[in-house]
């Protein structure tokens, strides 16, 4: 088996152990079948390399036979440090014994993500300041808009601004400048903070695993333009918000993030709206860095999240 595929894999800076000291720190993510050995097998590679474990975490999901791991690991520091592409060379035998899905990447290595917003700007500024402060592993290579209201934000932060419009009879050639957009920049990952445009389902089944969305959590109940006005007539008590990845059910992919606060009888629905995009912000942010940190696994219809 080979790694996980990312969109459009950069190779890492660091890859033998001629480059010297630079990828002192790994992170391998892995999933297969369960069976006996797995984690004397993982154990087994990180000695010989000379690794330690800083951190590692697994799930065995008993009810569906699935065994799920992560571990950072860092070389040891009297020993001379492995380079990504020699780490990954030593594992594949044990990742063909057991039938793995697997990626080996330099720890805190930064993701290019390319951001899709449309008028809505709540979660752009969240991501923007989140990518600024360290606090998100990734590089916003470029932010795609169907409209230009953020374009002035979006270049003061010195990031290339695409304006692709989209109306039902362009689609098709909007979606065509979307791909050449990831394929010019080297995208890894797409984030949709409030893009209020769906995919096709081609565009969908391309960026499988490879692209987030987030939105508010009160579907399927409030559908349209308003819903906290929908949900402040019902008297909701709780509002959230849900990052997932993109599939061609609208809405409905593998959930990764998901974050809900507590209202009553008093919010309004401005109120209410406010309370959502801060929960939009956190769960968006929190699903970016858990992938991006590669902690984030597909299972089927769902995902397990290695934190």
């Amino acid at each position: 088996m080979t790694p996980i595929d990312h969109l459009h894999r950069r190779p890492a800076q660091a890859t033998s152990r001629a480059d010297g000291p630079a990828d002192v720190e790994h992170v391998l993510t892995l999933d297969c079948d369960e069976s006996p050995g797995i984690v004397h097998a993982v154990s087994g590679f990180l000695v010989e390399q000379n690794c330690d474990i800083i951190d590692n975490q697994q799930f065995g999901d008993r009810i569906n036979g699935r065994f799920y791991m992560r571990v950072h690991m860092a070389s040891a520091k009297d020993a001379r440090p492995a380079g990504t592409e020699d780490l990954r060379e030593a594992f594949a035998p044990v990742a063909e014994q057991f039938g793995m899905r697997w990626q080996l990447e330099p720890a805190g290595a930064k993701r290019r993500i390319l951001i899709m917003v449309s008028r809505y700007g709540h979660c752009l500024n969240d991501l923007l300041y989140e990518a600024t402060t360290g606090a998100l592993p990734v590089e916003i290579a470029g932010v795609v808009s169907n409209h230009r209201d953020h374009a002035s934000l979006v270049e003061w932060h010195r990031i290339p601004f695409f304006h692709i419009p989209v109306t039902r009879d362009t689609k098709p050639e909007a979606e065509a400048r979307l791909v050449e957009v990831l394929d010019e920049l080297d995208i890894e990952l797409v984030v949709l903070a409030r893009y209020m445009q769906v995919l096709s389902d081609e565009l969908s089944t391309r960026l499988s695993g490879k692209c987030i969305n987030i939105h508010h959590s009160f579907l399927p109940s409030f559908k349209g333009a308003k819903p906290y006005h929908q949900a402040y007539q019902r008297g909701v008590k709780t509002v959230g918000a849900t990052a997932h990845y993109v599939d061609s059910e609208l809405d409905e992919g593998p959930i990764i993030s998901q974050q809900v606060v507590e209202v009553d009888h008093t919010y309004g629905p401005d109120d209410l709206a406010a309370a959502g995009r801060d929960t939009e912000c956190k769960a968006l942010s929190n699903a970016v860095k858990w992938h991006c940190e590669g902690r984030v696994i597909l299972a089927g219809g769902k995902t397990v999240v290695l934190r």
